[in-house]
């Protein structure tokens, strides 16, 4: 297997996987300004990659021509400097489309999410994800979560599949996971990519680099990349002090907080980024903004967070 320029970039990253959020004018429609300013800023702060319209990205919500407008404005924002992968997901013939969206507006590669509502047999997950890789030259990630959960024979066959490179883990069975890079490894030779791609990664990301999965997504990279940056580096350099500093400190409460409300991993994200001085607007329905005591709790966590990076 000859890996993709895609998989050679991101298989020695040099900093955190950015997730932007999608940035709303006040009338609801995305701001283009906004959004190129957000993703030029992570770009600027040290992101390895751009993971344009994903989960963080409210993917769900945007209409195929919002979708293309944004991946082409992240591209241009990224100007070459780190790849930009961009989501596709819904049934077959949409994550198709989306897919070759994405090729047209100038991505590098695809993060391919699980298809909608139905709960599909190992044989039609498949099929899936082999058309949506053979519908364009971008690489793809497979992401693993809800409704697309892969037995290790399974991810065996999509490490087969020409332009798959890699697998992201939205589970969290490690287990599972354990079992998967054990086969993969030692079924299919080459590279191939895996990701710890849980809500606020960071918070698992010690057990999941215990079975050799080191790359992680990071919203908190949104609205606070020098403490995202900062617990990233603990992990390159075997910092314990400063890693264990940051999740009992900071991640840890943070996930406490955004365990409070449904849709949170994406509403409480761009509400930090709001507190941080970008206007990338509210969430679009149906996902609902946190409440006042939620935020004002959220700006209090990342003053803290922000103090323990003095505390050393």
């Amino acid at each position: 297997m000859t890996p993709s320029p895609l998989a050679a970039r991101l298989s020695i990253p040099s900093g955190p996987l950015f997730f932007p959020v999608t940035a709303f004018g006040p009338d609801g429609s995305v701001d283009l300004d906004v959004y190129r300013t957000h993703v030029r800023r992570g770009v600027d702060a040290g992101a390895a990659a751009v993971f344009a319209c994903c989960g963080t990205g409210e993917f769900h919500a945007l209409t195929p021509e919002e979708f293309e407008a944004c991946v082409r404005t992240a591209v241009q924002a990224a100007d070459g400097r780190v790849p930009v992968v961009a989501g596709a997901g819904y049934g077959t013939a949409l994550a198709v489309r989306y897919a070759r969206l994405a090729e047209a507006a100038g991505a590098d590669g695809l993060l391919a999410m699980p298809p909608y509502l139905v709960v599909a047999g190992q044989e039609g997950l498949l099929r899936h994800y082999r058309e949506v890789a053979a519908a364009t030259a971008l690489p793809v990630i497979v992401y693993q979560r809800d409704n697309a959960v892969f037995t290790p024979e399974s991810v065996v066959e999509l490490a087969r599949t020409d332009g798959v490179i890699g697998f992201k883990d939205g589970l969290g069975d490690l287990d599972l996971m354990q079992r998967i890079v054990s086969a993969v490894r030692t079924e299919v030779p080459g590279e191939f990519l895996y990701f710890n791609g849980l809500p606020t990664a960071e918070q698992t990301q010690l057990s999941y680099r215990a079975i050799g999965i080191g790359l992680y997504s990071s919203a908190v990279f949104c609205f606070a990349p020098e403490i995202a940056r900062a617990f990233y580096e603990a992990l390159r350099t075997g910092d314990a002090t400063t890693a264990h500093r940051l999740l009992d400190g900071f991640y840890r409460p943070f996930v406490e907080l955004r365990a409070q409300g449904r849709g949170y991993a994406v509403a409480l994200v761009k509400a930090g980024v709001r507190l941080r001085g970008l206007d990338a607007g509210e969430v679009r329905p149906p996902l609902h903004e946190p409440t006042e005591d939620h935020v004002k709790q959220l700006a209090a966590l990342i003053e803290r967070g922000y103090a323990l990076l003095e505390d050393k």
